[in-house]
């Protein structure tokens, strides 16, 4: 069905969710899963799945990625684990919503399937959550996972 799909992961449960439904879309076939995440600081203190926490505001640039790094490794290992073939990893800066848009485009993905809900605070719901934000703007086909 796709070639390739694009799926944003921010250790939320929804993104977890996201992974699977892209996995089962993608299972038996050749098409390439692209696991993108975007370290971002938290204002409030939250638990990530994959057994990595939060990270506190006060960490340094290094130690966001170095968390962002073993995010999306444990990500990619759970896809492999579901039955994809071919996964690819992108850790990425910047925006979330503009990022995971720009990344899209740049690798051509047939698809982004991502959570509806991620670990934003409270002030995405007034100005647009990321998953709204990309299915407005997107090229390509966004699915929303609940």
């Amino acid at each position: 069905m796709f070639k390739s799909i694009m799926v944003p992961v921010d250790g939320s449960e929804h993104a977890r969710k996201a992974l699977e439904v892209a996995c089962r879309l993608i299972k038996d076939s050749d098409a390439t899963l692209h696991i993108l995440h975007i370290p971002e600081v938290l204002a409030h203190e939250t638990t990530l799945i994959w057994g990595i926490g939060a990270v506190p505001l006060e960490a340094p640039k290094d130690v966001l990625e170095k968390n962002g790094r073993e995010l999306i490794d444990r990500a990619a290992r759970e896809a492999t684990a579901l039955g994809a073939r071919r996964v690819d990893t992108t850790l990425a800066q910047g925006e979330p919503s503009r990022t995971i848009l720009e990344q899209a485009k740049r690798l051509g993905v047939g698809a982004i399937v991502m959570g509806s809900r991620g670990l934003g605070d409270f002030s995405s719901l007034v100005i647009g959550g990321v998953s709204h934000k990309v299915s407005h703007a997107a090229e390509c086909t966004v699915i929303t996972v609940h």
